[in-house]
């Protein structure tokens, strides 16, 4: 079940595996082996052992949704410059669920890189990378997206197929995916960062809205108000602008 995506690399080295305990692990046994090349994408019907962030496991349904990671080499980036990609990433994923889902301000990117659909999680994203002095050697782009699942055991997650009522071909959403996200990292290689941050900016969820975060075990009133270069989230809380890691703040 493989569909060759119209791309200049990406996905065109494509390992399909019924199922594997992590395609970011199986991607980087190929890296080790010096069998990857970039753009190398391994997709599988099935996760047992699948990565999210936060060290969260990723839950999808055999055979419905989409999970795949891909190889590329973004030797051009500095390893303070990481967030670039994610950003990347995350504007590749939302371009392409915004095809197929038609323009809808509902779409949203969570930050860091969390694909979401109103209030509900459609899909989530998780970036390795290797480092070697002074550049990224190796960036392993992990990637699960609900396509076809109609369960979940939380209600915050949802599927393509629930928000549209259709059956999606895997394979052929896959390619799709994979050239959405190849002519965003093009565009980032390309050194065009201003206007990747824009676009991030301007999908990014509850952004310059009022909403209620956790901060350090407590429920505060805050704003979004940006996004730091290194990543940190930039909140207005009490009339005072904090910055956040992954780890040190939440919605709710």
């Amino acid at each position: 079940m493989v569909v060759t995506p119209q791309t200049l690399f990406t996905g065109q080295q494509l390992i399909w595996l019924p199922a594997c305990p992590s395609t970011n692990s199986e991607a980087q046994a190929l890296i080790v082996q010096n069998r990857a090349s970039e753009g190398c994408t391994v997709i599988t019907d099935f996760q047992s052992a699948g990565r999210g962030q936060r060290g969260n496991q990723w839950e999808g349904a055999a055979a419905e949704n989409l999970m795949l990671s891909v190889v590329w080499q973004p030797t051009f980036l500095a390893p303070t410059q990481q967030f670039q990609l994610s950003q990347a990433v995350a504007l590749g994923v939302h371009d392409w669920a915004a095809k197929l889902l038609g323009p809808d301000p509902r779409l949203r990117l969570k930050w860091p890189n969390d694909l979401y659909y109103g209030d509900q999680k459609v899909g989530g994203i998780l970036i390795e990378n290797t480092l070697s002095g002074p550049k990224i050697q190796y960036s392993i782009i992990g990637i699960g997206l609900n396509i076809n699942q109609q369960g979940f055991s939380v209600r915050t997650a949802t599927s393509l197929a629930k928000l549209t009522g259709r059956v999606y071909n895997r394979a052929i959403v896959a390619a799709r995916l994979l050239e959405f996200l190849e002519r965003r990292y093009l565009q980032l290689r390309g050194v065009h960062v201003d206007q990747l941050r824009q676009d991030y900016l301007r999908v990014l969820y509850r952004y310059q809205e009022t909403h209620f975060f956790e901060v350090d075990g407590q429920t505060v009133l805050g704003q979004i108000v940006g996004v730091e270069e290194d990543g940190r989230l930039a909140v207005e809380i009490g009339g005072k602008l904090r910055r956040f890691g992954l780890q040190e703040i939440r919605h709710v």
